[in-house]
């Protein structure tokens, strides 16, 4: 029989990581291969191009949109400051002038005498982008970026809220089975990732905020909270550029769903140790899972790009999770891999695997609502 493939998480103390760092747009590389580099090392630069903003001169100064020019002080390439006078009109006798003020830090780049409107773009923004984690640039992209690789604990999660972080691990509580609360949450736990149990509450991560918390990895957090966080459900698009003032890696699902053991003795292992965090989700094509990093820095980087090796499938015995109501976060083991397909309670019929959940019941779910925990 064909090997069987199901989408997987990691949960791992030992792998290769590797990490594509590209630019927006082409720009400047800063490092080569073979350099050692820190999380916070700069691999690229570059700027984007600043905003555009149309203003109708003519109409500010009263004039015929032909004689714009004769009233410019700026004109196109010229540089200005915020509120800085860029034309003027002589007024009657030296009354009644009228002037018109850029209504941006940056430069002009046309005048118009047909519709009688300066375009004034801001200045460029500079984009920088770091190594993420600490390790050895393996691959250099001409003008994009490079690829940056380190042996590293890694623990993929199931859904998560904000951007890149890198900072302190700190365990919160002693056991997976705990629920995080505002208590647990303390002033020493400023500037850090803090890893909680089976959930966390909404006034924790009220609390979190107000401490200066700048992570959360925790097994359960409430899908209804996240619209309260949000202002606006969470649907199948990529999450990760949330505003949200902290990075949340739900490493289980929704609701209060104890961490999975291994996954916190994992973590708690390495407390005190830095880590690089990413909330970033898709769930759908292109499957991006929100992590946790810990690179091994006593391990020298390796020098070379590390080719991961083919998927095997799997087998009855292999760890798995439900990724689809109704059992959504919830953790098994393979029972066994029925060969045909299996008509369903919506009447459609699919490929089955049987699930014996860690309460000892049993369920055929759909190959596609489960996924691997690859060890």
């Amino acid at each position: 029989m064909a090997a069987i493939f199901s989408p997987g998480l990691k949960v791992t103390d030992q792998t290769i990581v590797q990490k594509d760092r590209r630019l927006p747009l082409e720009g400047t590389v800063e490092v080569e291969v073979g350099q050692l580099v820190t999380a916070d090392t700069v691999v690229a630069r570059t700027q984007l191009p600043g905003k555009v903003f149309p203003v109708n001169v003519a109409n500010q100064l009263g004039v015929d949109a032909g004689r714009l020019t004769e009233f410019m002080r700026k004109g196109p390439g010229d540089a200005v400051e915020l509120d800085e006078v860029v034309a003027e009109t002589g007024g009657f006798f030296g009354f009644f002038k009228s002037d018109a003020r850029a209504v941006v830090a940056g430069t002009i780049e046309s005048v118009s005498t047909v519709t009688g409107q300066v375009i004034y773009q801001a200045h460029p923004v500079p984009v920088e982008i770091d190594a993420y984690i600490n390790g050895r640039v393996v691959e250099v992209h001409e003008s994009e970026g490079c690829v940056v690789q380190a042996e590293a604990t890694l623990v993929q999660g199931i859904f998560g809220l904000g951007g890149e972080v890198k900072a302190e691990l700190a365990m919160a509580v002693q056991r997976p089975t705990e629920v995080l609360t505002p208590a647990h949450i303390l002033d020493e736990h400023a500037g850090r990732i803090v890893v909680g149990g089976a959930y966390v509450t909404l006034a924790t991560f009220r609390r979190a905020l107000e401490v200066g918390v700048v992570g959360l990895v925790t097994g359960g957090f409430d899908y209804d909270e996240i619209k309260e966080l949000l202002g606006y459900e969470v649907g199948v698009a990529i999450t990760g550029g949330e505003k949200l003032g902290l990075t949340l890696v739900v490493t289980e699902g929704f609701g209060e769903i104890q961490m999975a053991p291994a996954t916190f003795e994992l973590l708690q292992k390495h407390a005190g140790r830095a880590a690089s965090i990413n909330g970033a989700t898709q769930i759908r094509a292109g499957v991006i899972r929100p992590e946790v990093v810990v690179t091994h820095d006593d391990v020298e980087a390796p020098d070379e790009v590390w080719e991961a090796p083919e998927p095997t499938g799997v087998t009855v015995g292999d760890p798995v999770r439900g990724i689809r109501a109704p059992f959504f976060g919830r953790l098994g083991t393979i029972a066994s891999l029925p060969v045909e397909p299996v008509v369903l309670a919506s009447g459609s019929k699919a490929r089955v695997m049987e699930v014996q959940f860690e309460d000892g019941e049993r369920a055929m779910l759909p190959r596609a609502n489960v996924e691997v925990i690859e060890r």
